[in-house]
């Protein structure tokens, strides 16, 4: 199943899952896998950013993709970025031929110009092959490589094979109404925008035109509640269920310690057996243990799936 623009819903960000002594573990990968879908994921991504993808060897990677997609029934993005275009092709080969329904691809921080951030991204196009959807990530705090509006249209005009914009800008919703603004006059062609930063502007990310979320958060459920009221028009309730999840929510978006978190959750939860990092990785200290305890704590008032 080939990802197509039209796409919506949410597509959670997967970790990987490692033994405490750094080893791939796969059967909280299958374990997690299955959770995505039983929780009405839409698809999954996997070795994205915050899947520790640089911490894998080639063949580390091919195998956590393929073990995702054989087990899945839903469409799975891979993250193919890389330094150079001789690893991205092989990986994409590699993910496509067992099954991927696209690759997603980062720009390297070196770019600065415009121009330089469109030729990448035609050259990635070519190279991966123009009959493989991709993804653009457009995640400035961490890439600080800066897209415009009218960047990200060149690059989709000039890409039929660009199919998605995952949205990681911050501040990001006007860039949404711009994009969305450019549908409306037809000086772009439909894309799906999917949004990151943890879901922290998910709630008016949606009323802004996005089609949902392509990151990670400890509590899924959340995301794709919050996208469905949305769709559904039921604004209150979207926004209800977002407030309630915002302190933990914020807390994970710490940087440096925002996967610990997650993973700490993750594990609390009984979807990962060890909330391990492959090193250099920065764990949680015991208070803040203790502090994602008493969100935990203070969450499950209001939403009974945390109570872990």
């Amino acid at each position: 199943m080939r990802l197509t623009p039209d796409a919506k819903g949410v597509f959670p960000i997967a970790p990987t899952p490692f033994h405490p002594d750094g080893r791939i573990d796969e059967a909280s990968i299958d374990r997690m896998t299955d959770f995505y879908g039983e929780i009405g994921s839409t698809g999954l991504t996997v070795l994205g950013i915050m899947g520790e993808a640089p911490k894998l060897d080639g063949a580390e990677a091919v195998a956590v993709a393929a073990r995702v997609i054989r087990r899945t029934k839903l469409p799975v993005i891979i993250g193919v970025s890389a330094p150079g275009f001789a690893a991205m092709a092989s990986l994409t080969r590699a993910v496509m031929d067992a099954g991927a329904a696209a690759v997603m691809i980062a720009p390297p921080p070196s770019l600065r110009t415009d121009d330089q951030i469109v030729g990448y991204y035609a050259q990635a196009a070519e190279v991966i092959g123009r009959d493989v959807p991709f993804v653009i990530q457009d995640y400035p705090l961490t890439l600080s490589v800066v897209m415009t509006p009218g960047v990200i249209r060149r690059i989709v005009t000039d890409n039929p094979n660009c199919v998605m914009l995952k949205h990681e800008d911050w501040p990001g919703l006007e860039k949404i109404s711009t994009l969305r603004g450019f549908q409306r006059d037809g000086s772009l062609r439909p894309i799906s925008i999917l949004c990151g930063n943890g879901g922290l502007f998910l709630d008016f990310e949606c009323e802004r035109g996005a089609d949902g979320a392509n990151t990670g958060y400890a509590f899924p459920e959340m995301l794709i509640d919050v996208v469905r009221l949305s769709g559904s028009g039921e604004r209150e309730r979207a926004h209800d269920i977002f407030d309630a999840h915002l302190p933990l929510l914020r807390y994970e978006q710490q940087l440096g310690i925002g996967l610990a978190v997650r993973k700490y959750v993750l594990m609390r939860r009984g979807i990962l057996a060890s909330d391990a990092q492959r090193k250099p990785g920065a764990g949680l200290s015991a208070t803040a243990r203790a502090e994602v305890d008493f969100l935990l704590e203070r969450l499950a008032r209001h939403d009974p799936r945390a109570r872990v």
